[in-house]
Parts: C-alpha cells; structure tokens; sequence
C-alpha cells in the first residue's frame, strides 16, 4: 500500500493520496469526475522527434475553437475537475487560442499547466501566462544542439530558439516570485546515454527546478520498437550519476519504478481514467491518449467535445459505459494496450486499494507541489 511521502515534487508516482474524499466516493461506486485532465489544444506539431508517440494516435476530428475550448474549461470547472494539463498527442503552443485558454482555465478555478517543446511559444506572452501556470515543462532529450536537432527532427536553431524561452521563463519566474515550477523532460531511449549528463549540466545551468528523465512508451504490438531490455545496468548507472547534480533548488529524477519494470505491468484492470482522463487535440476523449487511433473507436472512444459538450458527455451512458468496460474481464491492459501509460502509476496503485479493501495511510498533512495534478 503506498504511504504518504514527504517528497517535494513528486516525479516517479501519483499524488491519490491527497484525494482522498474522491477515491472514497469512486470506491463507493459513485460517478465521479476527473481530478485531472491531459489534453491538447491541436493534434498539429513542427517536431519529428524520434520517439514520437502521436504517430500511433491518429483520428479523425476537428480543429479546436476558442469557444469549444472555453466551453470544455467551463465544463470541467463545473463538474469538479481540478487540474488540466496541455500534455497529450499534440503542440498546443501551436494553437492560436493556448494563451486565452491558460489565463481562461486559470480564471475558472483549475490548476492549468502545459508541457511543449518550446519552439512556438512566444517569449512576449510569457510575463502573462506564467502566473497562471501550476508548471512549465519543456520537453528537451539532448543537452547539445546537433543531438536535440538529431533526437528531435529539426534544424539547430529550433534550439537556440528553445534556450532562450527557457531562460526567459526562468528569468521571469525568479523576478517576480513566481510558484510556478520550470521544468525538463527528456524521453530516455536506450541509444540516448550519452545524451543524459549533458542534459543534467544544461538544466543545472538553466536554473530550471528540475529534470526528469522517462521511459519511452510503446504500443502493444512495439510499433516504435523501443528495446526494453536494453534499459541496462550501464544505463542505470548512467541515470544515477545524473542525479547526482541535484542540489537543493534543482531535481534530477529518473522515473524508476517505470524504466525498471521493463514495460510490463503486474495489473489486468485499468482504473486510473475516472480520475485522470485523456483529450486528443482532435476534441476526441478517451480513456487513455494510447486509445486515440480511429482502430480502437468501437470499444474506447467516448465522445468528441465539438459535437457534445464535456459535460454532457461526462454524463452519458457511453462515458460510464467504457469505465466499467476497461475494469471487466473483458479486458486485459496486459495485452490490449501499450506499454507505461499515463494512468500507470495510478492503476498500480487502485489496484492495492481493491484488493486490500481499505483506504491509503493519509495522516501527514504535508502537501506536495502540483497536487492536483495526479
């Protein structure tokens, strides 16, 4: 059973555990709304990064308005939503409407962050939107510019470019005292070892809060063809000698318990998505971003926030209907879906909850950072 920790910033887990009023009602079998929502603004993005997992999600959907984007905040506000994180299957930097819908969200009550590769985020909009932001992570997986443009498809002076928003972003928050977090992440490969303490320095010299270093997620049939048996014990080393540049205002953290479970999971049933549920930037919703692709539409696709609005699909018998889907027999996340989720942590976690019949240990009153977004 997982124990509250005392961890400032929690980057290899779930914070469950400081919801407690939520997970008791989900155990109780009421309805519930999402505590986070990962979603996108636009299925659109200029990076051909190696690892790329949209590549395995398309689908057929919409461009996404200002007002179906302010109606599905709006949506999500009402019904108890806390947190919405711009982090899913595409650049949200490159919709038009990613800084209205920030500063929007924000206004409505929701935690609101975003993770992007920084290329199209514009620098004169940063004293603006970072204010209303719980983090910023920038998604980087090489700390030199022939490596990020080799890792990431681009020209070397989509780095440049990136550096500067990065110091930018750092420069403002530590001039107005900003609580929101800055942030790396690198999507490790196994072939990207050396790219790893490069990375550590960079963030360490960005006076970023932190890197965090991940797995590379897969389909179920290793469509990307990530070796995970080549996450090694030189590897390892590698991700402990990088964390070794932590210091106290700067994070390096391996995501361990996902890179060491070498892709499997010990669970069949899948119960994170009540609590965090997944948007395309198509308007599309799905339990999980690794269901987008139009081949799984009959059994997993919910409802798409251009035709309906978040609310009401929430409501509807499709939503709690492929709930209940993904926690049957029918179903096996060991087989039927691709490896490292998003709810991964999650699930491993309401699985202990089920098969023990009690409630998680919650008597510290410590409070993490980003706590509501799980």
């Amino acid at each position: 059973m997982s124990k509250i920790t005392n961890e400032k910033l929690i980057l290899d887990g779930h914070k469950l555990q400081w919801h407690k009023d939520r997970v008791k009602s989900w155990l109780n079998g009421d309805k519930i709304a999402p505590i986070t929502i990962d979603c996108a603004l636009t299925r659109a993005c200029s990076y051909r990064c190696i690892y790329c997992y949209s590549t395995l999600q398309e689908n057929k959907g919409y461009n996404l308005s200002k007002d179906v984007i302010f109606r599905f905040l709006d949506d999500a506000a009402e019904i108890g939503v806390k947190a919405v994180s711009f982090v899913s299957d595409g650049e949200s930097s490159l919709s038009p409407h990613v800084y209205d819908a920030i500063l929007h969200g924000k206004a409505n009550g929701l935690d609101m962050a975003m993770g992007t590769n920084g290329f199209a985020l514009k620098d004169e909009r940063l004293e603006e939107i970072l204010p209303a932001l719980t983090y910023l992570r920038f998604n980087i997986s090489a700390g030199t510019a022939e490596r990020y443009a080799y890792i990431h498809g681009v020209n070397i002076e989509a780095y440049n470019k990136v550096i500067e928003t990065i110091k930018k972003s750092v420069e403002i928050k530590r001039k107005r005292n900003l609580e929101v977090t800055i942030g790396l992440q690198m999507v490790l490969l196994p072939d990207f070892i050396d790219d790893i303490i490069p990375l550590a320095i960079l963030g360490k010299n960005l006076d970023v809060d932190y890197l965090v270093i991940k797995h590379c997620s897969d389909d179920e049939e290793g469509s990307l063809g990530v070796q995970y048996d080549k996450y090694d014990d030189n590897l390892m080393e590698k991700l402990k000698e990088a964390e070794n540049y932590s210091s106290k205002d700067y994070l390096v953290k391996a995501k361990w318990s996902k890179i060491e479970s070498k892709g499997k999971r010990t669970y069949s049933k899948c119960y994170g998505p009540p609590f965090i549920i997944q948007m395309s930037g198509s308007g599309l919703i799905a339990p999980c971003g690794m269901l987008f692709n139009d081949k799984y539409k009959e059994k997993f696709h919910i409802g798409n926030i251009n035709e309906k609005s978040f609310k009401e699909i929430w409501q509807s018998d499709r939503y709690w209907e492929v709930m209940r889907y993904i926690t049957s027999d029918e179903f096996d996340a060991k087989k039927d879906c691709g490896t490292l989720c998003l709810q991964h942590k999650v699930n491993e976690f309401l699985r202990d909850l089920k098969a023990n019949n009690a409630i998680f240990d919650d008597s510290s009153s410590y409070l993490p950072q980003h706590i509501n977004f799980i």
